[in-house]
């Protein structure tokens, strides 16, 4: 079944751009507990609330603000914040290529499946490739959403995947940890335990399989409500509908400039980014949800009050 796609832009490096889709590459597998009002059976929301006085405000008199000091801050506009950085392209810049195994796990965070649009198949494939016959992964920024990520581009199979990652500083050092040193003569296994360690590790290995993984939790918590269901205990909820976010469609192919670097033109990082920079941004994707039909709901809302009064 084809997925959605939630942003369009391209992946760029050096003077070759390739025009790209980004797609979901996961899905929530958890039980989805919704709150419920137990009086009336009505959904409840997240209200914004003034927490000096606990009354509800108005979206419209919320502002964002930075605390620089215990209890000061700094209050910034959006005006400013975009000024602040205004640049926000529809491109998977690279900055490097590096060694996959230099890249710890601990640093990817989300996947999207990454893929070709506009005819940029065989560049696509070309880069794929390449960086899994080299070993090599891109290290990439990008901008989603008026955010902007680390990201890394991965070659997997016949895709390629864009992991969102962590920021350097926002890892952890390990230094505080009691962590037994690496190679410590204190903690050397002898060569019987390390036998038996790793006979054990043989006898527990196989292929990866991530069908053979359940998530057992969710199992239960189902087969539960699919009893309750049967024995006719349940309740009726009107949920806010919400409309289907559009996305733009505008995306440069830039792979004449694939051709001529294929054919020798070595131009400095600089230089190349200045040339890319040269064309017209495409225009930032559409990703906003549309506001729920409150005048529907509250209709719906007083009827169902209706029904539980009766």
């Amino acid at each position: 079944m084809a997925t959605r796609t939630i942003w369009k832009g391209a992946i760029s490096f050096g003077l070759v751009h390739i025009p790209v889709g980004l797609h979901t590459a996961t899905t929530e597998s958890g039980v989805d507990f919704d709150w419920l009002d137990k009086r009336s059976m009505d959904p409840v929301g997240y209200k914004r609330i003034n927490k000096r006085t606990g009354k509800e405000i108005d979206k419209d008199n919320i502002v964002k603000g930075v605390e620089y000091e215990d209890g000061q801050y700094v209050i910034i506009s959006p005006e400013e914040i975009a000024e602040a950085y205004p640049r926000t392209t529809q491109t998977i810049e690279i900055q490097q290529f590096v060694d996959a195994a230099d890249v710890s796990f601990v640093y990817l965070e989300r996947p999207y499946y990454v893929a070709p649009i506009n005819k940029g198949q065989k560049v696509y494939a070309l880069l794929r490739d390449t960086l899994a016959k080299t070993g090599k992964i891109g290290i990439a920024k990008v901008v989603i959403q008026t955010k902007q990520h680390l990201a890394a581009l991965i070659p997997s199979g016949d895709a390629l995947v864009l992991d969102l990652m962590r920021w350097g500083d926002d890892v952890k050092p390990q230094d505080e940890l009691d962590l037994p040193k690496s190679g410590a003569r204190a903690m050397a296994p002898s060569a019987s335990e390390l036998k038996m360690a790793k006979m054990l590790v043989e006898d527990m290995s196989g292929k990866w399989d991530p069908a053979l993984y359940k998530d057992e939790f969710k199992a239960a918590v189902m087969d539960l409500v699919a009893r309750k269901v049967k024995a006719g205990k349940t309740e009726t909820v009107f949920e806010p509908q919400e409309e289907t976010p559009a996305y733009a469609d505008n995306v440069i192919d830039l792979t004449e400039l694939l051709q001529r670097s294929l054919k020798g033109n070595r131009k400095a990082p600089a230089a190349a980014k200045k040339a890319a920079s040269g064309k017209a941004p495409a225009k930032k994707a559409a990703a906003k949800k549309a506001p729920a039909k409150a005048a529907k709901t509250a209709k719906a809302t007083k009827a169902a009050r209706a029904r539980k009064a009766a």
